[in-house]
């Protein structure tokens, strides 16, 4: 007897395939955390690394979900005479420092290049990618973001596939879940390719500055990407420079309604002790937070655009969409039809950013937006 198994039934075992594997996987939603490149640049140390790892434990942002707090460029030394890496004097024992971020309920990132050098001109980890790789298991690092730098030396761009998923396979072979961050500023468009060398998420432009210009390019640049972006791997247009004083608080706004709309990895990158409440509000945003680490794992899209004006949209896992209206010019009422987003009829609409419900609309939202600023709602039936 021939038994008939409906369609539903296989798009259903789809579905749990790919949760499952969401699960498995050490990024199933944009990583959030803090890295301390953007301010401490080389100047970094244990000291500040620890006083990150207090202030995200004790001022709300572990509760929000900030839960990486990463060394980047500088911890390094050199080698011992078995090759294994060692940390400077900045830093000294890396395990006692990871053990003290783990011991606030927090996880431990760190940084190297696959070439001779990394960017800042400490040791990568060339021909010592598995005993690097053991080491960063051994100390309990559970984030390492990997930078081409000084690859070209030794490498041809030709092979940046192959040696990324070479550092992948000896983070596998150590049995510890580290997540995996490439960092090739979107060199051989990596978004085709990041997820197959074992990227959970990967740089897909230069390094942001803390300048509206450089943030605003960035951003507003990854139309298109969204195809590329999904459970456990990420689009990366760059860490936060929210708090670091180089924007206007529009423009921090700006900067952190797009990141959550483009469901981007949400790294803080100022000094966690010394932040103002208006950019603490800006970080600590539970409802635009919500935004980026949406179970449904869609990365938006912009729906619009009419000279400095721009609409984008990321649907939601319970139906509803999140709608950024932006200026890139001066201060302009902006506008979304709700057709754009499949909503006919009367719709709903909540301002994330004030937490507060606007009423019901048909046909279209209209928002008056400032001068390099932006609304951010959620618009439902």
């Amino acid at each position: 007897m021939r038994i008939r198994i409906p369609a539903s039934f296989f798009m259903l075992l789809f579905v749990a395939i790919l949760s499952a594997q969401a699960q498995t996987s050490p990024a199933p939603t944009p990583p959030m955390g803090w890295n301390s490149w953007n301010h401490f640049a080389c100047k970094v140390t244990a000291a500040d690394v620890r006083g990150a790892a207090n202030a995200i434990a004790s001022n709300g942002m572990k509760e929000a979900g900030y839960i990486y707090v990463n060394v980047d460029d500088c911890w390094q030394g050199g080698r011992d005479e078995q090759g294994r890496i060692q940390p400077n004097k900045n830093f000294g024992d890396m395990k006692a420092l990871a053990d003290y971020v783990h011991s606030k309920g927090l996880k431990f990132g760190i940084y190297s290049s696959p070439g001779p050098e990394t960017c800042a001109g400490f040791t990568g980890s060339y021909q010592h990618e598995e005993q690097d790789a053991k080491a960063y298991a051994e100390w309990g690092v559970d984030y390492l973001k990997y930078d081409w730098c000084s690859a070209s030396q030794v490498y041809p761009v030709s092979q940046i596939r192959e040696v990324y998923k070479k550092m992948h396979d000896a983070l596998q072979k150590t049995g510890r879940p580290i997540v995996f961050s490439l960092c090739q500023y979107g060199w051989d468009l990596v978004w085709r390719w990041g997820k197959d060398v074992g990227g959970n998420l990967w740089r897909t432009t230069g390094d942001i500055q803390d300048r509206y210009d450089s943030m605003a390019t960035i951003g507003f640049g990854q139309a298109g990407l969204e195809p590329f972006a999904g459970a456990g791997h990420w689009n990366d247009p760059d860490m936060l420079e929210i708090g670091n004083g180089g924007m206007r608080h529009d423009e921090y706004i700006t900067h952190m309604t797009l990141w959550c709309l483009l469901a981007a990895p949400l790294l803080a990158g100022n000094d966690l002790t010394r932040v103002t409440p208006e950019d603490q509000a800006i970080l600590l945003n539970k409802e635009v937070i919500a935004v980026d680490q949406d179970p449904k794992s869609a990365q938006g899209h912009r729906v619009s655009a009419e000279g400095p004006l721009e609409v984008w949209a990321k649907p939601l896992a319970d139906g509803s969409v999140a709608v950024g209206l932006f200026s890139r010019g001066g201060a302009f009422p902006v506008k979304v039809n709700f057709k754009d987003l499949g909503f006919t009829g009367s719709v709903h609409v909540r301002d994330l950013w004030l937490h507060k419900d606007l009423g019901s609309f048909e046909g279209e939202f209209t928002a008056q937006v400032p001068r390099h600023g932006a609304v951010l709602v959620r618009v439902w039936k």
